[in-house]
C-alpha cells in the first residue's frame, strides 16, 4: 500500500483537486447576495467579456465542437484505458487510480470554472430588485387587461413579418448571422434603459446540430465554459429572436429562466425589426393567457379567440412541428433541466419559467403609470 501511495504522490497533476474546494468556497460566499452582485458586476463581467470575444472571433459554436469531441472521445479514450489496464500486469491498481485521479482533477476544473462563470451569478439579487420594478399579488383584472394588451400588439405586428405559402411567418433575415447581428444590436438598445445590460458581447451562434437539439427540447442553452449564447435554428422562425435574446442574458450574468425570458422579451420589444418585436409579445403571450387560464378559462379562450388569423397559425405550426419530437428524450431532459434548475437555487424547478408573468404585470403596471 505504501508503495502504492508513494506512486501516486509525486504526481504534478494532485495540486489540480485544489479546485474543488474553491468552488465550494466560492458557492458558499455567493450565498450573500452582496458578494454574488459584486462579482456578477465586476470579476464576471471581466471574464465573460474576454471569453466571449475570444471565442467570439469564430462564427461557429466553440462549445458545440468540444462537445462532439467529447461524445467520440469519451468511448475511445474508454477503450484506450481498457486496453493499458489489461496489459498493465502488476500495475493495474496504479494505472486504475491514476484513470480515477485523471477523471477527479477533471471534474474538479469543470466545476470550478462553472462557479466561476455562471454559477456565482445565481445568487445574485433579482432583476426586479436592481431594476426597480414592484412585483406584487395582482388581480385577475390586471392579468386579463395584460393579456388582451399583448393580443392587440401581436395583431398589431402580424401584417408587418414575411410568411409563407401557407400563411406560417418566416424569417425576414437572409442568414442567422444577419438576425444575430440583430440581436446585439437589440441589447446594445437596451443598454440605455437598463445599465446593468451591459453592451460589447458578440452574437448568438446558430447550433449546427439544431435538429438534435430539438429531439432533446432545447431551444438554446448558454455554455459557460466557452462563453457563447448557442441557438437551436430548427425551431419554427418566430420564436428564434426570442431565443437568442434569452440566451445572450445569460451571457450578461443574469442566469434565472423566468428573468432571461423576461430579459430577452425586453430587448425583443426594443428592438427596430418587426421580426423581433413579433417574436417578444409572442412569448409574453404564450406565458400571460396560460396563466390566465388558470384563473378564468373563459376568458383566456375568448382572448386567444380576439387573435389575428394569422397569430393561430404560427402557434398552431410551432405545435405541429414539437409534436413530431414527442418521445422518452423530452422526459429526460425536462427532468435533467428542472434537477439542474433545483440545484442552482431555482426551487419551482421549471415552473420558474412561469414567474416571467410577475415581471410582465410588473411592466406593463410601470408603462400605464407613466403613460398617465
Amino acid at each position: 500500500m505504501r508503495s502504492f501511495m508513494r506512486s501516486l504522490l509525486p504526481l504534478k497533476r494532485l495540486w489540480i483537486l485544489l479546485c474543488f474546494p474553491a468552488a465550494i468556497i466560492l458557492l458558499l460566499a455567493a450565498k450573500n447576495a452582496d458578494f454574488a452582485e459584486w462579482y456578477a458586476l465586476y470579476p464576471y463581467a471581466l471574464l465573460s467579456k474576454t471569453g466571449n470575444a475570444i471565442t467570439g472571433i469564430f462564427p461557429f459554436s466553440i462549445g458545440e465542437i468540444l462537445l462532439i469531441i467529447f461524445i467520440i472521445g469519451t468511448p475511445a479514450a474508454l477503450i484506450w484505458f481498457l486496453i493499458h489496464f489489461f496489459r498493465s500486469k502488476g500495475k493495474r491498481k496504479t494505472v486504475f487510480a491514476k484513470a480515477i485521479l485523471n477523471i477527479l482533477c477533471v471534474t474538479s476544473v469543470l466545476l470550478l470554472l462553472f462557479t466561476l462563470n455562471c454559477g456565482i451569478n445565481y445568487n445574485r439579487y433579482t432583476f426586479a430588485e436592481t431594476c426597480g420594478l414592484e412585483i406584487r399579488p395582482s388581480s385577475k383584472e390586471e392579468l386579463s387587461s395584460l393579456c388582451r394588451h399583448l393580443a392587440q400588439k401581436l395583431n398589431e405586428l402580424r401584417p408587418l413579418v414575411k410568411e409563407d405559402e401557407n400563411g406560417v411567418m418566416i424569417s425576414s433575415f437572409l442568414s442567422a448571422g444577419e438576425q444575430g447581428d440583430a440581436a446585439r444590436d437589440a441589447f446594445n438598445s437596451l443598454h440605455e434603459e437598463y445599465p446593468l445590460l451591459s453592451p460589447g458581447y458578440s452574437n448568438p451562434k446558430a447550433v449546427m446540430n439544431s435538429r438534435v437539439m430539438s429531439w432533446f427540447h432545447i431551444t438554446g442553452v448558454y455554455l459557460p465554459f466557452t462563453f457563447e449564447a448557442n441557438v437551436n435554428v430548427d425551431v419554427p422562425d418566430y420564436s428564434i429572436p426570442a431565443t437568442m435574446c434569452h440566451e445572450l442574458s445569460h451571457l450578461r450574468g443574469f442566469m434565472r429562466e423566468d428573468e432571461a425570458n423576461f430579459i430577452g422579451y425586453l430587448a425583443c420589444c426594443r428592438s427596430e425589426s418587426w421580426d423581433f418585436q413579433y417574436s417578444g409579445y409572442m412569448l409574453a403571450f404564450v406565458y400571460v393567457n396560460n396563466a390566465l387560464y388558470s384563473a378564468d378559462a373563459e376568458t383566456a379562450s375568448a382572448i386567444y379567440g380576439e387573435l389575428c388569423e394569422g397569430v393561430q397559425r404560427d402557434y398552431a405550426a410551432n405545435s405541429d412541428y414539437w409534436s413530431q419530437f414527442e418521445s422518452p428524450m423530452k422526459e429526460i431532459a425536462n427532468s435533467v433541466n428542472n434537477s439542474y434548475l433545483k440545484a442552482n437555487g431555482q426551487e419551482d424547478g421549471v415552473k420558474s419559467y412561469g414567474r416571467m408573468v410577475d415581471l410582465l404585470l410588473a411592466e406593463y403596471r410601470s408603462q400605464q403609470k407613466n403613460d398617465s
